[in-house]
């Protein structure tokens, strides 16, 4: 795989966002005013002989007038919808919710320039130039991740991602009993567990040698819907997305298949859980299919011990034979490798850790801002077979842009299909993406805009790395912050309690009265708090401080939240009677509270919109009494 050695140690972030006040707007018009000019003089010097299809008679006629001046209204009314509407997730010190925030310029600019010509990534023959960078980036992917021999591409979005690594996964553990039934001598002397508990290097060298045979081979795997029961348990931590759901469903393994793995007060996955679950599923003879581990869960950005799963892979297959596929969901938190990946794309010892990124301007403070754990879990990304990673979360570009990568590029001949009028089974050309992926037709502008963000921003410390470290140096002044806070309202003294110290760059909390046991309560004021400070209750674009909010149920989280709600002052019974805490959430994507200056200006008008938040709360509870 080509080496990127590409180093930016003087790159300033400052100059990649239009900004929360719009400095770089002018920035932004004229490179805009540039490249679209660009296009319009590609589509008036292709063959400049060929006579203009709308001419001047057109233009000045009644009705070409009428029609522009509708077209106008129709934008303006746009125009008016989206700004009277949307969410002011620009605003760095006021939009504290969900996954979104400032997108790179770069990104934003290919993406418009680029819808232009309105490339289709799956038939190569429509989109030769957009084709092309999706290949570079699913290699770039590859490269971050560790992948030697790997490949990648662009997906709609993590859900897809998530599906198509259980397409794999579900693929690759059939075609033992493919080989076994095509070309038995194969996996000749093997037993029905042995073929289940196969690794995936070997199944895919076995492929190889079908030779001509492959085709018949993967019409025998799980594409022809046979052994899907035999392949066993999907296990995900309580933290799952809920795609996991959708992608068991939808893949033919079923919910049934799916087993929720509890997860500790630091809201990782339970590695001595996992390993009990998976002993108990092999003494009554049933394999695992796969688990999957989650880097930078969507509610708690916790990462789990993905360098523990590892080691608990390979201390089974040794002792027992158990072998499963591994799969990390970094749908959320996969960017953030290049935190840990030098000028030349090499993983840096721990030792050195915080030296380079203090030599790279990562973070403005000299502070020990990664935890050892994640830093592991990170470090043991190449041993898994796929990884969901989205660019359209903290790669900071445009929706819709998720994308998955795998650890070997022969793990795509398990899935491939060709249709002859998009492209020719072998033929010569750059990248074959429709024949690997699931999607049917997509946006070219998509590539465009991922393209140009990581040849803006290696992706590695000296360039990802900084807006990574930005964000999650922002998330540790928000939580400190937090810990501090204290309200009184309508002679009642609240108290906010974050959950725990992030992983990565996701800040949770509660507020609760002080003296109060009564968690139903307590859940209650939190609700209606988020009611204030989101767009349920109010003009959006008039809120000094907007937040998301979740509940962590029994249900979904079984007993994990039990240690914070106990912190809190609460009894287990109460936790039983309740059976939920609600959490006020942020992700703290923006990339300038990293700067203390920026910080301190908002800490207190976050305190000042808090305290007038919560006084309406109070004051509407109050007037339903009175009602």
């Amino acid at each position: 795989m080509e080496k990127n050695t590409n180093s930016l140690k003087d790159l300033d972030l400052n100059a990649l966002f239009i900004g929360d006040k719009a400095e770089n707007g002018q920035l932004y018009k004229d490179m805009l005013n540039k490249l679209v000019d660009e296009h319009l003089g590609w589509r008036k010097n292709y063959i400049p002989s060929d006579p203009n299809m709308i001419g001047p008679d057109d233009q000045s006629s009644p009705e070409f007038e009428k029609t522009v001046n509708h077209m106008k209204t129709v934008l303006n009314q746009l125009s008016e919808r989206i700004r009277t509407e949307s969410v002011p997730w620009h605003s760095a010190g006021r939009y504290w919710g969900h996954m979104n925030s400032e997108t790179l310029m770069p990104a934003l600019l290919a993406y418009n320039y680029a819808m232009l010509w309105n490339g289709n990534n799956v038939a190569y023959e429509s989109s030769p130039a957009t084709s092309q960078m999706e290949e570079e980036v699913g290699q770039e992917f590859a490269r971050m991740m560790g992948y030697d021999y790997g490949w990648g591409h662009i997906v709609a979005d993590g859900s897809l991602a998530n599906l198509e690594g259980l397409w794999y996964a579900r693929n690759i553990k059939s075609l033992p009993f493919a080989m076994q039934e095509v070309n038995p001598e194969l996996v000749a002397g093997k037993s029905d567990w042995e073929l289940l508990n196969m690794p995936t290097k070997d199944i895919m060298d076995l492929l190889e040698n079908a030779g001509t045979e492959i085709d018949e081979v993967k019409k025998r795997s799980a594409r022809s819907g046979k052994n899907l029961q035999r392949l066993g348990k999907w296990l995900v931590p309580q933290t799952k997305h809920y795609s996991w759901m959708k992608a068991a469903d939808i893949i033919g393994i079923g919910l049934d298949q799916v087993v929720p793995v509890p997860i500790d007060s630091n809201y990782r996955m339970d590695i001595d859980a996992l390993e009990d679950i998976i002993r108990k599923f092999a003494a009554e003879k049933t394999p695992i299919l796969g688990v999957v581990g989650v880097a930078g869960s969507t509610e708690e950005g916790a990462v789990d011990g993905i360098d523990k799963m590892v080691e608990l892979r390979k201390k089974l297959y040794k002792e027992e034979g158990i072998y499963f596929y591994l799969h990390v969901d970094a749908a959320y938190g996969g960017y953030a490798r290049a935190l840990f990946l030098d000028e030349n794309d090499k993983f840096i010892p721990y030792k050195d850790l915080q030296r380079v990124h203090a030599e790279n301007h990562v973070f403005t403070e000299d502070k020990e801002l990664i935890k050892p754990e994640v830093y592991s879990a990170y470090k043991a990304f190449d041993e898994a077979e796929s990884i969901t990673i989205d660019p359209h979360k903290m790669g900071y570009v445009p929706y819709s842009a998720g994308g998955i990568v795998i650890q070997d590029i022969r793990m795509r001949d398990t899935i491939s299909y060709f249709a002859t009028y998009v492209f020719e089974k072998g033929a010569d050309i750059p990248a074959l993406l429709g024949a690997y992926i699931l999607e049917g037709s997509k946006a070219g502008a998509t590539a465009a805009s991922v393209w140009a963000a990581h040849h803006t921003l290696p992706l590695n410390v000296t360039g990802y790395g900084k807006l990574e470290g930005a964000s999650i140096e922002g998330a540790h002044r928000y939580y400190d912050f937090l810990k501090d806070l204290k309200f009184e309202v309508a002679g009642k003294k609240i108290s906010v309690h974050p959950l725990v110290s992030p992983d990565f760059n996701m800040v949770d909390y509660v507020l609760k009265e002080d003296g109060n046991d009564n968690l139903v309560e307590m859940n209650q004021l939190n609700h209606a708090f988020y009611e204030q400070a989101s767009y349920v209750k109010g003009s959006l674009y008039g809120k000094e401080y907007i937040v998301s909010h979740t509940d962590f149920a029994i249900p979904d989280y079984g007993d994990s939240p039990l240690q914070f709600v106990e912190s809190l002052g609460f009894s287990e019974a109460e936790w039983r009677r309740a059976e939920k805490v609600t959490i006020i959430r942020a992700s703290v994507m923006t990339p300038y509270m990293n700067r203390k200056e920026n910080f301190d200006y908002f800490a207190p008008e976050i305190k000042k919109a808090i305290q007038a938040d919560l006084e309406k709360v109070y004051e509407t509870a109050k007037q339903n009494q009175n009602a």
